[in-house]
């Protein structure tokens, strides 16, 4: 940014609104997985609703999957507080608008929607970020960001079993959250005074005759973001089926026991940010969250009560805790700075693509399996197993192929 005096700068109110603004796309669907059962036991008339409503909780994430490579063109087109403002109106609309609905198909599309949202506020936050502070700024702010998400998640989990015990619908309810939050916007985002920094994260002003798009890497980093992304949307969506299936079926009660072992979602980040400050590699880090996700995800596939549920659930949490810094951090190393945006927009269409076939595939493993534990109990052994590729795929890569030039 310009250094003139007369140029706004960011401060406190700035970062606190990107922080609050920044927990909306983690709501639209950390938050549904209390309602799931109440869902499903609301549209029992459908024979498919029993794929139909994860489906639908999910969907979201198909439409960032399609928007997120183009979502960096608008911001770049139509300015950042523009349609940041924009889109959370369009947030708190659709996304509280299945309260209303009786249709499970509608509500379906509502989502979508409200996917087209969620991806314009993801790149736009990012985006203000990088335009309104330099790295240290950037630092601080991120860091304090994922500290604030998981325990905002964990209030929001508890209401959402409330919310949900009161009526089948009243969790969309939650999505009203944006509305503050846009007032907010309104009264301290503002506008850069210079989108060159934006441009150069968007990878709209390199040089692109200095190298080649590095497809093989970026489909790597594509193929093994999709799969830890699949594993990590498993327990989020289909958790509450798997309480059902120990006889904890009271959407309250659920919210209630899950808000504590959410929490553990931070010792997984610490223990990212541990790693990483000793020096461990990437792959040590992936292998690492895979390792302990999936065997969460066994523990509760295996689980005979509720407390061996919440075992299970500690387990999994501090893996997904690592999950996505990890990713971010292992692509963003092996990203040349001439191709880092346009292989950034890989890696979210990816990670949301997962989380949109995630429910599918799960529908699929629990017919054959019989249960929805049978299902949890396949996907953490699948994800024992994608540790142990990953430390000898990624390994052997590591050896094989230079670090790129820091940028």
């Amino acid at each position: 940014m310009t250094t003139d005096s007369s140029v706004q700068r960011a401060g406190f109110a700035q970062g606190l609104t990107v922080i609050i603004a920044g927990f909306l796309p983690i709501l639209a669907i950390v938050s549904m997985f209390p309602a799931v059962p109440a869902m499903i036991a609301h549209f029992g008339d459908d024979p498919n609703a029993n794929w139909k409503v994860p489906a639908m909780v999910s969907a979201p994430g198909l439409t960032i999957a399609i928007v997120a490579l183009f979502a960096g063109v608008l911001v770049d087109k139509f300015g950042r507080r523009k349609l940041l403002l924009a889109a959370t109106l369009v947030y708190g609309l659709f996304g509280a608008l299945p309260f209303l609905l009786e249709s499970l198909d509608a509500i379906y599309a509502s989502r979508l929607a409200l996917g087209l949202a969620e991806a314009v506020i993801l790149t736009t936050l990012n985006t203000l970020i990088a335009d309104y502070w330099a790295e240290d700024g950037r630092r601080n702010w991120l860091t304090l960001q994922g500290l604030v998400g998981p325990a905002l998640s964990s209030v929001m989990i508890f209401f959402a079993g409330s919310l949900a015990a009161w009526r089948w619908n009243g969790i969309f309810l939650l999505y009203l959250v944006a509305f503050p939050i846009f007032l907010a916007m309104l009264r301290w985002m503002y506008e850069p005074a210079s989108d060159a920094t934006a441009r150069r994260m968007l990878g709209m002003d390199e040089d692109r005759s200095a190298s080649r798009f590095p497809w093989p890497t970026v489909l790597s980093i594509g193929a093994l973001t999709l799969f830890a992304s699949a594993l990590y949307y498993v327990f989020i969506i289909n958790g509450g089926l798997v309480w059902k299936e120990l006889g904890v079926a009271d959407p309250h009660a659920i919210g209630q026991i899950s808000a504590l072992p959410t929490l553990f979602i931070l010792v997984g980040a610490v223990i990212f940010w541990w790693m990483g400050k000793r020096g461990l590699s990437s792959r040590v880090q992936i292998a690492t969250f895979l390792a302990i996700l999936g065997s969460g995800l066994a523990i509760m596939g295996l689980a005979t009560d509720w407390r061996w549920m919440i075992a299970g659930m500690v387990v999994q949490q501090t893996g997904a805790g690592m999950a996505i810094p990890s990713l971010i951090a292992w692509a963003q190393s092996k990203l040349p700075f001439a191709h880092r945006g346009r292989g950034m927009g890989v890696w979210t269409a990816c990670f949301f693509f997962g989380q949109f076939s995630s429910p599918l595939l799960i529908n699929v493993i629990s017919r054959v399996a019989g249960t929805m534990q049978g299902a949890f109990l396949v996907a953490g052994l699948i994800g024992v197993a994608g540790a142990i590729g990953v430390a000898l795929l990624l390994g052997r890569r590591e050896r094989a192929m230079p670090a790129p030039m820091p940028a």
